[in-house]
């Protein structure tokens, strides 16, 4: 536990969560409403939009299919959305909260491979971009048959009469806060814990003097929930340091050589079997717990095929999230079911081209390294 890098992680939830607590969730959702009220679809559009902005502060995504799933699952039906698909399109556009900068999976990453911090923030903005476009593209198709309705008032979306202005404005200061952190990181004025520190007190300062939405006892449960959280990790990776250890052990990293030699002329093919491999683990498997195992005993075959470990590190990441929204043990999954009250059966059969176009988005990364190096070799 004694790690510079994993003290990020509590500071990370506690930005989130007093974002969370000082009505920021609702700004997202205005904003993204706006943005996509004059499209047939716009509000399923404006639930994978807010998803995308909701990651750059919670980096969660269960947090993401928590808080946009109570607003979105319960008014899109209204506008003649079915509920399974209201659902679907929260569950699936959920999976970009553990990848868009900041987020706690690259900071676990970072820490049990070596990899930079900064670096595994800059490349997961492409490859989470490019999930949420997988699923713009399955709404966009459901669009062009006639299958979606259209909102029902672009200004409905703007809460108590307040000018669509000012709301771009909270909805930028919030945006904000990914670009503080990611470019004082960049500039090499803080690390990415200090960086951590100060998202916390840029969220404070947002919630308190900007939006004046939290009060004393908000800011108090905002603390607790970190603490909980955090705590809960920290164990994790406690017990899945010790299995770690226990697995070189008993010479696990030795079966990762001989890999590297069955693979040398195919490194695309084992960057397709980690994939599929991190997908079946993430079905039954704590995110974290799969990359804290898993990742320190993967990655030096990755680097001796010649594959670019930040690519192998995002695909870890994407195919684990997808375990999210997938049975028998989807955590998301069961977030939306309870928040909708719906069956996993109908839940799924609306889900399918969601992750099937997210599967192929996936299969994209593997085959285009840039998708996720071009950033961080570019800001370098």
């Amino acid at each position: 536990m004694d790690s510079f890098v994993f003290l990020a992680v509590p500071f990370y939830i506690l930005a989130a969560e007093i974002m969370s607590q000082g009505g920021i969730t609702a700004r997202l959702i205005s904003i993204a409403s706006i943005a996509t009220g004059w499209m047939r679809g716009g509000t399923a559009y404006a639930n994978i939009g807010a998803s995308v902005m909701f990651a750059g502060i919670s980096g969660s995504a269960v947090a993401d299919a928590a808080a946009l799933g109570r607003v979105f699952i319960e008014e899109m039906p209204k506008e003649g959305y079915t509920k399974e698909y209201s659902a679907a399109v929260t569950a699936a556009s959920s999976i970009v909260g553990p990848i868009i900068p900041p987020s706690g999976l690259a900071i676990i990453m970072a820490a049990v491979t070596g990899l930079s911090v900064i670096d595994l923030f800059l490349a997961g903005i492409g490859p989470g971009l490019l999930m949420a476009g997988a699923c713009a593209a399955v709404v966009a198709i459901d669009a062009f048959r006639g299958r979606l309705p259209r909102p029902r008032s672009r200004r409905s979306a703007v809460p108590n009469g307040e000018s669509v202005l000012k709301m771009v404005i909270e909805a930028l200061a919030v945006i904000t806060l990914p670009v503080i952190i990611v470019g004082g990181m960049l500039a090499g004025i803080y690390t990415a814990t200090e960086g951590g520190g100060i998202a916390v007190v840029y969220a404070i300062f947002l919630s308190v003097v900007v939006f004046r939405a939290m009060t004393l006892q908000g800011l108090w449960l905002a603390f607790l929930r970190a603490a909980r959280t955090s705590a809960s990790i920290y164990l994790l990776v406690a017990a899945a340091t010790i299995l770690s250890y226990a697995l070189n052990l008993l010479g696990i990293a030795s079966w990762g050589a001989d890999a590297a030699g069955i693979f040398q002329d195919s490194p695309i093919l084992f960057l397709f079997g980690i994939a599929l491999l991190m997908l079946i683990l993430g079905t039954f498997l704590d995110i974290g717990a799969a990359i804290l195992i898993f990742a320190p005993l993967l990655m030096p075959v990755v680097r001796d095929l010649g594959i670019d470990p930040l690519q192998a590190a995002m695909v870890m990441i994407l195919t684990l999230a997808v375990g999210l929204v997938t049975p028998p043990v989807g955590v998301v999954l069961f977030v939306v079911m309870r928040v909708g009250r719906i069956g996993l059966v109908p839940l799924m059969r609306a889900l399918l081209p969601f992750l099937v176009a997210q599967l192929i988005a996936i299969a994209i990364i593997c085959l285009v390294p840039g998708i996720s190096s071009y950033i961080p070799s570019l800001l370098n």
